[in-house]
Parts: structure tokens; C-alpha cells; sequence
């Protein structure tokens, strides 16, 4: 049997055959099981497709639109970091968690998560779509602004995951004198320490404070934090996710050391 047909049949079984369960319910389920088929960092395609078919029906349910498009905002993100074939279809699936984001910030100002999911997908996003497109949006000044907006709310939301925004963009973000002049690595590092000082640390955040170590010539505890993911094994619930961080790991060791 090809292993898309056990895939699919492995999907019907653990998203649930009950006819009861609600597009929401199922887009939910199929999202959780994102990772079957799965080989380390490559996603097979029907899980997150079928996640994203059932809350896009969901969203059109006042009662759960709410929910519905936080967990869709997640999905298309998984979609095109980890399924997305090409660059055309990656811009696809970032635009339209960037275009989500915008609209329910709007309706739901004070919501941590909507912002955070918005910022994942707007900085891949602004990969894709490249440097230039990127300022003319003013990403980074965005990123900052919500990452800011999000330690206000709910600094606890996906274990610092404000610290983490805040931190990356300083991280990433070039200094421009007159034009972007915020930007600092150091700040960048003291913020990815408080995200990996809150909640459970995340092999994204370490990899993200392992490179700002790095960039601030702190080798040696660069090194010393990539190898802790550099050895995790991959956590049941994200191993596509943390396959994607340890192999980052590994790479960046070999150019460090």
C-alpha cells in the first residue's frame, strides 16, 4: 500500500470518523496529527490540507469564526514553512495567514494570540517576499510594534513568545541610520533570554539566542545553546517543528566551531 493511501486512512481514523464532530473540531484534530507521514523536517501534504478544508468551512460559522481563524492563521503557516513546494505557493499560504491576521487584530485588538500568529506569519512572509517589499510594508517596525503590544497582554502566551518576536527582530532587523535605527543585537539577546526564560524553552528561541551569541562574539555560549538542540530528540507533539530547529542546530555548529 503507498504510504499516501496509509496517510489518508491513518487521517480519517485519529481526526475521528463521527459524523458529530464539527468542522472546527476536525480542522483542530487533523492539525494536532500534522505530523503523520512526516519524514524529520518534510511534512506530507494531506494532513495540514485536510486541517486547512475543515476550518475554512468553520470560519464561516459566526459561533466559532473566532476560533476557527486562529487555528487557520496556524495551519496555512505550517502549510508553507513545511508543504509549500515552491516560492509561489509559500507566498500564497504566508499572505493569506498575513491578510487573516490583519483582519481579526482588527476585530480583537486585545488578543495575544492573533497578534503572535500574525508576527509568524508575517515574518516568513516577508522572506519570501524579500528585503524591498519588505521595508516598503515596514515589517520591521510592525514586528516590534506587535511584539510589544503582545509582553503587554500576555507576556506568558507560547512561552515568551513576545520576548521571542521582539528579540528575533532586533536579531534580524538591519541598523539604518535615520531610517531603522532601533535595531540592537544586544537588546536582541536580552530578550531572547527572557523568552527562553519563560515558559518552557523552545528549540526556536535557542537557536534564534544560540545566533545572537554569536553575532555578539559570544562564542562559546553560542555553541553551548545550539548544542542542546544540536542533541534534543524531536517532542511528540512537534516533531516536524523541532526536526526543522535541530538540523538549523547542526549546521550552525559546523560554521561556529
Amino acid at each position: 500500500m503507498k504510504m499516501k493511501n496509509i496517510t489518508q486512512i491513518l487521517l480519517v481514523v485519529l481526526t475521528g470518523a463521527g459524523f458529530s464532530q464539527s468542522a472546527l473540531e476536525l480542522g483542530e484534530s487533523a492539525f494536532k496529527n500534522r505530523a503523520i507521514g512526516s519524514v524529520e523536517d518534510k511534512a506530507a501534504p494531506s494532513p495540514i490540507e485536510n486541517a486547512i478544508s475543515h476550518l475554512e468551512e468553520a470560519l464561516k460559522n459566526p459561533k466559532v469564526e473566532k476560533e476557527a481563524a486562529l487555528a487557520l492563521m496556524k495551519c496555512v503557516y505550517f502549510h508553507g514553512k513545511f508543504i509549500g513546494e515552491n516560492e509561489k505557493a509559500q507566498k500564497k499560504s504566508f499572505q493569506k495567514g498575513k491578510d487573516l491576521g490583519e483582519k481579526y487584530i482588527a476585530e480583537y485588538p486585545n488578543s495575544a494570540p492573533f497578534r503572535y500568529w500574525y508576527l509568524v506569519n508575517l515574518g516568513s512572509w516577508s522572506e519570501v517576499y524579500g528585503i524591498l517589499t519588505a521595508a516598503k510594508e515596514g515589517v520591521a517596525d510592525l514586528m516590534k510594534d506587535h511584539s510589544e503590544k503582545i509582553i503587554a497582554l500576555d507576556p506568558q502566551y507560547e512561552d515568551g513568545g513576545g520576548y521571542f518576536m521582539l528579540g528575533a527582530v532586533h536579531y534580524k532587523s538591519p541598523y539604518i541610520p535615520f531610517l531603522l535605527s532601533w535595531p540592537d543585537n544586544d537588546d536582541a539577546i536580552i530578550w531572547l533570554e527572557k523568552a527562553v526564560e519563560t515558559g518552557a524553552a523552545t528549540p526556536n528561541q535557542k537557536v534564534y539566542l544560540g545566533q545572537a551569541y554569536y553575532k555578539g562574539k559570544k562564542v562559546d555560549s553560542a555553541i553551548s545553546i545550539l548544542e542542546e538542540v544540536a542533541t534534543m530528540a524531536p517532542s511528540n507533539n512537534r516533531p516536524v517543528e523541532d526536526w526543522e530547529q535541530i538540523k538549523k542546530a547542526k549546521n550552525l555548529l559546523k560554521e561556529y566551531r
